[in-house]
């Protein structure tokens, strides 16, 4: 596959989007950095991450902050090695929800529409808590 150039791998994906009933219709233009810079704006290292520093030093010290990390990270990992294995297989610009009207029903579209606002609310009132 190293020989192949970008317009043939373009190409292949586009005949394999064909074979799944979908029609090739965004520019795939974003490369390792641009994917890298717009996860990184959304993490928001700054607001969130450090803001959330006091709650692990006085609460249990540098090494509930250090196995907090590890942790977090490890369960952040197994949830994304998820959710690509679910994009390969029903590759969509509507993610979550998409994903759950396939493989759920209309059941599990609510669940995963209030679990998703909840947990955008809880995001936002914990860093504005510690900011």
């Amino acid at each position: 596959m190293a020989d192949q150039t970008e317009q043939q791998i373009l190409a292949a994906d586009a005949a394999t989007l064909h074979k799944m009933g979908y029609a090739q219709e965004l520019s795939r233009r974003m490369h390792g950095f641009s994917n890298f810079a717009v996860s990184f704006s959304i993490i928001c290292i700054l607001a969130g991450g450090i803001t959330s520093f006091q709650v692990g030093f006085s609460t249990g010290g540098g090494l509930t902050a250090i196995v907090g990390w590890i942790v977090g990270c490890t369960f952040a990992l197994i949830v994304g090695l998820s959710m690509a294995q679910i994009a390969s297989a029903y590759p969509t610009a509507g993610g979550l929800y998409h994903w759950s009207s396939i493989l759920g029903g209309r059941r599990i579209i609510k669940k995963t529409k209030w679990f998703n606002m909840l947990g955008l609310i809880l995001v936002i009132s914990s860093v504005d808590l510690r900011a």
